[in-house]
């Protein structure tokens, strides 16, 4: 069976789980920020396996884990297990579900208070008349504020997509459209999960349009383009290793912040690359005494970009194969049979950095088919973002990271 395997990136997150049925069927402690850093972890690995793309990078590993805890919470036996590996969920389900149910809430609450706009929703669409656990949805309802509504699939898939992708353009400000192509739902579709995750936030410190001037940016291939750069002068966070300059920008309300990581030498971003890990991004990101609030003359490029990626076989390679295995699969949590697998996994990611702030949309779907059978500063830092550099979002409670990527040529 050809399934069709596609992930998409933007900037606001959404997260799509589709699940088709078989041919055969169709006749206490603070756990968001223990969460946090396995989501953290995850963000790594697969941003390991994602880096050898051409190009600029963005997406949301905070849209993409949720989307896959709801479907791990019907998994069972050996894929079970290959998920929670793969994604370092806890290994008691329901309580994986409450640690995300609490992230999510913790990120909502700090939307809420209104300097910046953030919002993580789920939803979940089931098959009319199709036979789900009553457990599953319960347990789906209650920890990802999921509720279930059914569409007709079998009959209507082309019109239960236009439901769901608007539901996703709704939530992401239209700033993800046509997530689900053409062609992914079919009469074997009996679910689709869904996250998205929005946000829109201005800097604490606004950058000024007129001083933004169209200057050099070196690329990969030595070449050099004239990029928009924005400059301003102002205390931040920062601080530098021996390969890279770290900076860190907070949104109004400092819930948020934008941290850069800079190589020191122009054709440095492969090294950094290459050792990235949650050791080293804890160590520059919340080690006692590296970041410092020191005056730094900043000059950073403006950015608008999408990203696209397919991520079923990456996370396969990553080790839980059984899940898109047609025989191997278990998804039995889900309806008490095992007549489902993950058929694709569709990611779509969307960033806008501008002299205001940010504007960051994402969306993950997962398509299941149906088996075949302050301080004060001393000196001046110049932090001159004039080639490839890595980008984090994240959110300053927890640490997790909502949103991350690389900009190798501002101007794509």
């Amino acid at each position: 069976m050809n399934i069709l395997r596609k992930v998409i990136f933007v900037s606001a997150a959404i997260s799509l789980l589709l699940f088709h049925a078989p041919r055969s069927v169709l006749s206490q402690e603070d756990s968001s920020i223990s969460l946090a850093r396995r989501n953290n972890v995850f963000a790594l690995n697969l941003y390991a396996k994602l880096k050898d793309r051409d190009g600029n990078i963005f997406l949301s590993p905070y849209s993409i884990s949720t989307a896959l805890a709801m479907t791990y919470a019907g998994a069972r036996g050996d894929t079970a297990t290959q998920i929670a590996q793969v994604f370092h969920f806890e290994s008691e389900q329901a309580t994986n579900n409450v640690s995300f149910k609490r992230l999510q809430k913790s990120l909502n609450d700090a939307g809420a208070k209104g300097s910046f706009e953030l919002n993580a929703v789920n939803a979940l669409w089931a098959q009319k008349g199709y036979a789900f656990l009553p457990d599953y949805l319960k347990a789906v309802k209650e920890d990802y504020n999921a509720q279930a509504r059914e569409l007709d699939f079998k009959n209507a898939a082309e019109a239960s997509r236009g439901i769901i992708n608007t539901w996703v353009e709704d939530k992401t400000k239209n700033k993800i459209q046509d997530l689900i192509p053409q062609g992914v739902l079919t009469d074997l579709t009996r679910l689709v999960l869904t996250n998205a995750i929005y946000f829109k936030g201005k800097w604490e410190s606004v950058f000024k349009k007129d001083m933004t001037k169209d200057a050099p940016f070196n690329l990969i291939d030595g070449t050099t383009c004239q990029a928009p750069m924005m400059n301003k002068t102002e205390e931040f966070l920062y601080g530098e290793d021996a390969d890279a300059q770290v900076l860190s920008m907070p949104y109004q309300g400092n819930d948020l912040s934008m941290v850069v990581i800079l190589p020191k030498e122009k054709d440095g971003l492969g090294r950094i690359e290459k050792d990235i890990n949650i050791d080293r991004v804890e160590n520059r990101l919340a080690a006692s005494g590296f970041l410092k609030m020191e005056a730094v003359i900043v000059s950073i490029p403006r950015f608008k970009i999408t990203s696209e990626f397919e991520l079923a076989d990456t996370l396969g390679s990553m080790g839980m194969p059984n899940a898109f295995s047609e025989s191997e699969a278990d998804f039995s949590g889900m309806t008490g049979k095992k007549d489902l697998f993950i058929g694709a996994v569709i990611h779509k990611a969307f960033v806008d950095v501008s002299e205001e702030g940010t504007e960051a949309a994402a969306a993950t779907a997962v398509v299941m088919m149906a088996m075949a059978a302050p301080g004060h500063p001393v000196k001046e830092i110049k932090f001159i973002v004039d080639h490839p550099f890595l980008y984090i979002i994240r959110d300053n409670n927890s640490g997790s990271i909502l949103f991350m990527g690389r900009i190798t040529n501002p101007l794509k």
